[in-house]
C-alpha cells in the first residue's frame, strides 16, 4: 500500500509499475515488521526502502511533523551512494515535507551539527561520520522509528561491524530495522539475528540468469594492447556514458591521462579525489559534460548514472561479487547494456574462473580493428536523424551558396573529413599472444662530422655536450647522430640539413663555447679505444723467458722448519733413573757420585744454608722499609712445629715463605712451582674457613656456645653481668649486633 503523497511522486517521475522488490516491501502485512531483503543491483532498492519506511514515518498522516529529532536513519557504505539516496528520498518524500540531512566523510561536520540542531526527519549518511556525530552527543537517536542499512555486505567487508553494532544498540528497541544486500553471507545473517525482532526474509532472486539485460563479452588481447583495446571500444560503441574499472589509483590516473590526450570528455573517480572533486566528477556525468568516467570500485556499489550504457573491465576484478556489481551499473530499470572484459591471454584462466563463479555467460571475441570503428563511423553517419529534419532558411542559404561554390562530391567530403576530426584515431591491435615487436633504430640518413677539442682528458662526456650542442649550435636532439668521445677530442655526425645552421652558430675560429671549438671533417673518422685519463699506462711485461729462474726451495722436515737454521739438532735426553723411595740422603750420594743428574738442588740433612729471599716488586719498595706482618701472630711469638695456633699431631698446611724458612724471612715471598715427585702423597685439602663455623668471628658482647658457665650472663642472670668494665666494654653505637644489647658503662 503506497501513500498518496509517494505515489504522487513516483506518478510525476514517471513510475508507471514497480520493481519485483518495491511491490515486495510494500506489502501491507510487512508494514511494521523487520525485514531482510536480497535483491539484486539496479533492481529499485533504494526506492523500495522509502516506500517500505514510509507508513512507520507518516503513521498514517499525509505529512511529517515539524522538524526535529530524527525519525529515520539511513546507512550506505559510500559517500557517493549516500549522496544518491539522499537525492532520491528528497524526490520521494517531497509533498510530505520532509527535511532531509546528510553525515558523510569528507564534509564539513561543523555544517552538518547545526543541521543536525535546526531538525530533520531523515539523516543519511556513512558510518564513520554517524558514529562521530552520536559520539559527540549532535545526533539524536531516542526519537528513531527506522534504521536502514543499505549494502549491508558490502559495510562489514569494508570493516564497518563495530560502527553498525554501536548505532544498532544506541538506537531504541521498539524501532524498525531494514536490511538491504545483494546477497546474503554469514555474518549478515548473525548481524541480523542479533539486531533484529523476528524478521522476514524477502528475496527477489531467482535461479535464472544473472543481469539478463546485461551483455557480456571477453575481449582477448596482447598485454601490450590492453590500453588500446578500451580506446578502440570506446570509440566503436560511442555510448552516452561509459565507465571504465581498474584496480588501482595509479592506473585510473594513467588511463584517465591516456584517454584525455585522445579527445575524450572524461573525468576520475578514486579514493585519493575529495569529496568535492569526486561530487564534481558525478554531475558532469549526468549533466553530459563528461561521458567516460574512469573509476576504482569506489564506484561500483550503487552508484546510478543515466544512460550508462558501457561498462568497460581494464583490469580484471578480485572476485565474483566485484564482477556483479561492476556490471550492475548498466542495464538498469530495464535498460539493455554491455559489460566488456579485457582479457590479457596470460590472465585467460582467471577471466574464466570469475565468469564461472559468478554464473555469467560471455562471448569470447577481439576488440575492435580500425576497420570495424570506420565501418561504425559510416553507419551512424549514415542513420543520424540529422538528415531527416528540414533545414531552415539560414541553413538553406548557405547551402546553395555552398553549392554555387564548390561542387557536390567536395562538399560532402569536407563534411566527411569535419565529422571524422571529431574523433580519435583508432588503435592498431596486434594479433593475440603476438610478443611486442622489438624497436629498430631507423637510419641516420647523409651526415657530416665534426670535430671537438675536448676528450676525455677533459672529461669531456655526451650527456653534457648534447645540450650544449643544441643550446649553442641551434640544433635539435634530432639533427645529432652519434657522440664519440676519445682521448684529446670528440667526434659528433650531425644531419646534413642541419649543418649549415650549425656551421652560422659558429664563432670566430670554429668557436663553440668557451674553450671548445669544433672543426669540420672531410671522411668519418677512424675510432679507437681511448685509455682513461684517470688511470696511467702500465709498461709492457718483460717476457717470461728473460726474467731469472728461481732456485728451487729445499724440502725440510717439520723440525728443521721451526728451528733456526743456524742451530744444530738437539741430542736425545738421557734417561735418568730415580731411585725408588730413596731418602734424602742416599738422594745426595746418588748425585755426588753422579749416577742422578737432579732437576733441583737437594736441601740436605745438614741444615743447608737457605736460598735468600727475593724483595717484592722488584726493587720499586725502597730499602730498608719493614715487611708487612702475617696474619695471625708474629712469627716469634709461636712455637716451632705449632704454626698459627693449631693443635699438635694434626697435619697443617704449610706456612706462607720458604719452607723452612726462619721467623726474619719475608711471609710473601712464595717459592717458584716445582712439579711434585710422582711417588709423592697428594697434599692435604686447605681447610674451607666459610663452612666451618668454629672459625667465624663473633662479635664483642654476641652470646656464646651453650653450656659453658657465664657466657653472657652474669650471677644475677641479667645481661653483661659477667663483662669487664674499662676499655674493653663495647661502645653504644653497637647495640643489636650480634642479636644482644650492650650494657651501659659504669654499671654492672
Amino acid at each position: 500500500m503506497i501513500l498518496p503523497a509517494l505515489s504522487n511522486a513516483l506518478a510525476a517521475r514517471g513510475y508507471e509499475t514497480l520493481t519485483p522488490v518495491q511491490e515486495a516491501v510494500t506489502d501491507p502485512a510487512l508494514s511494521g515488521s523487520d525485514l531482510l531483503v536480497s535483491a539484486q543491483t539496479g533492481s529499485g532498492k533504494t526506492v523500495g526502502f522509502g516506500l517500505a519506511i514510509a507508513p512507520t514515518l507518516l503513521g498514517g498522516e499525509d505529512r511529517l511533523p515539524p522538524a526535529a529529532a530524527p525519525l529515520a536513519l539511513i546507512v550506505a557504505p559510500t559517500r557517493e551512494l549516500a549522496l544518491q539516496v539522499m537525492r532520491e528520498l528528497s524526490w520521494l518524500y517531497a509533498e510530505a515535507g520532509a527535511r532531509l540531512v546528510t553525515c558523510v566523510g569528507g564534509m564539513d561536520a561543523r555544517d552538518e551539527r547545526r543541521a543536525l540542531e535546526r531538525g530533520a526527519h531523515i539523516v543519511v549518511g556513512t558510518p564513520g561520520r554517524l558514529c562521530d556525530h552520536i559520539n559527540r552527543g549532535a545526533l539524536d537517536m531516542t526519537s528513531l522509528r527506522a534504521i536502514v542499512l543499505d549494502e549491508a555486505d558490502e559495510m562489514l567487508d569494508l570493516g564497518f561491524r563495530e560502527d553498525l553494532e554501536f548505532m544498532l544498540a544506541a538506537a531504541p528497541e521498539d524501532r524498525r530495522t531494514l536490511m538491504f544486500s545483494a546477497t546474503v553471507p554469514p555474518m549478515i545473517a548473525k548481524l541480523a539475528e542479533k539486531f533484529q525482532r523476528d524478521a522476514h526474509r524477502v528475496t527477489t532472486l531467482t535461479g535464472a540468469k544473472q543481469h539478463a539485460d546485461i551483455a557480456y563479452q571477453a575481449l582477448t588481447v596482447s598485454p601490450q594492447d590492453a590500453e588500446g583495446a578500451v580506446i578502440n571500444l570506446l570509440r566503436y560503441h560511442d555510448a552516452q556514458n561509459a565507465i571504465v574499472f581498474a584496480n588501482t589509483r595509479a592506473m585510473v590516473a594513467r588511463l584517465t591521462a591516456r584517454l584525455s590526450n585522445r579527445g575524450f570528455a572524461v573525468v576520475s573517480l578514486s579514493g585519493e579525489l575529495s569529496q568535492s572533486e569526486r561530487t564534481h566528477a558525478l554531475q558532469a556525468m549526468r549533466d553530459g559534460r563528461a561521458r567516460v568516467c574512469v573509476a576504482t570500485d569506489v564506484a561500483a556499489r550503487g552508484i546510478d548514472l543515466p544512460n550508462l550504457d558501457l561498462v568497460v573491465h581494464a583490469e580484471l576484478p578480485t572476485n565474483s561479487e566485484g564482477l556483479l556489481h561492476r556490471s550492475g551499473r548498466t542495464g538498469r530499470a530495464g535498460r539493455k547494456g554491455i559489460s566488456a572484459l579485457i582479457v590479457p591471454v596470460k590472465s585467460a584462466n582467471k577471466a574464466e574462473r570469475l565468469l564461472k563463479f559468478a554464473k555469467i555467460t560471455a562471448e569470447w571475441t577481439t576488440p575492435p580493428t580500425p576497420e570495424d570503428i570506420e565501418a561504425k563511423d559510416r553507419e551512424r553517419l549514415l542513420s543520424d536523424p540529422v538528415w531527416s529534419e528540414t533545414p531552415s532558411e539560414t541553413e538553406g542559404a548557405f547551402a546553395t551558396e555552398l553549392l554555387a561554390l564548390h561542387s557536390p562530391e567536395v562538399i560532402a567530403a569536407a563534411y566527411l573529413r569535419l565529422y571524422k576530426s571529431r574523433w580519435s584515431a583508432p588503435e592498431e591491435l596486434s594479433a593475440p599472444g603476438t610478443p611486442a615487436p622489438a624497436r629498430e633504430r631507423s637510419a641516420f640518413g647523409p651526415s657530416r662530422w665534426f670535430a671537438l677539442s675536448v676528450g676525455n682528458n677533459d672529461r669531456a662526456e655526451a650527456r653534457w655536450l648534447l645540450p650544449l650542442l643544441c643550446r649553442v649550435g641551434n640544433l635539435d636532439k634530432s639533427a645529432i647522430g652519434a657522440i664519440r668521445v676519445q682521448a684529446s677530442e670528440t667526434f659528433v655526425e650531425l644531419a646534413e640539413a642541419a649543418v649549415p645552421g650549425f656551421m652560422s652558430a659558429l664563432g670566430e675560429g670554429g668557436q663553440l663555447d668557451e674553450g671548445i671549438s669544433a672543426r669540420a671533417l672531410d671522411k668519418a673518422p677512424e675510432f679507437a679505444p681511448a685509455p682513461r685519463a684517470d688511470r696511467p699506462e702500465r709498461s709492457p711485461r718483460a717476457p717470461r723467458e728473460d726474467r731469472p729462474a728461481r732456485a728451487p726451495r729445499e724440502q725440510k722436515t717439520s723440525r728443521e722448519h721451526h728451528a733456526p737454521r743456524d742451530s744444530a739438532p738437539r741430542p736425545a735426553p738421557k734417561p735418568r733413573p730415580k731411585p725408588a723411595g730413596a731418602p734424602p740422603a742416599a738422594m745426595a750420594r746418588a748425585v755426588e757420585d753422579g749416577t742422578v743428574t737432579p732437576y733441583r738442588k737437594p736441601r740436605s740433612d745438614a741444615g743447608d744454608a737457605p736460598r735468600p729471599a727475593k724483595k717484592p716488586w722488584s726493587g720499586d719498595k725502597p730499602a730498608g722499609k719493614p715487611a708487612s706482618k702475617p696474619f695471625g701472630k708474629p712469627a716469634g711469638d709461636r712455637k716451632p712445629g705449632k704454626p698459627y695456633g693449631k693443635a699438635e699431631g694434626k697435619p697443617t698446611s704449610k706456612p706462607f715463605g720458604k719452607p723452612g724458612a726462619k721467623s726474619s724471612d719475608k711471609p710473601f715471598d712464595k717459592p717458584r712451582a716445582r712439579p711434585a715427585p710422582r711417588d709423592a702423597e697428594p697434599a692435604a685439602p686447605r681447610p674451607n674457613l666459610a663452612a666451618d663455623t668454629s672459625k667465624r668471628f663473633v662479635p664483642p658482647g654476641a652470646a656464646k656456645k651453650p653450656g659453658k658457665p657465664g657466657a653472657g650472663k652474669g650471677p644475677a642472670g641479667k645481661p653483661g653481668a659477667g663483662k669487664p668494665k674499662g676499655k674493653g666494654a663495647p661502645p653504644k653505637a653497637r647495640a643489636g649486633f650480634g642479636g644482644t644489647t650492650p650494657p651501659k658503662r659504669g654499671k654492672p
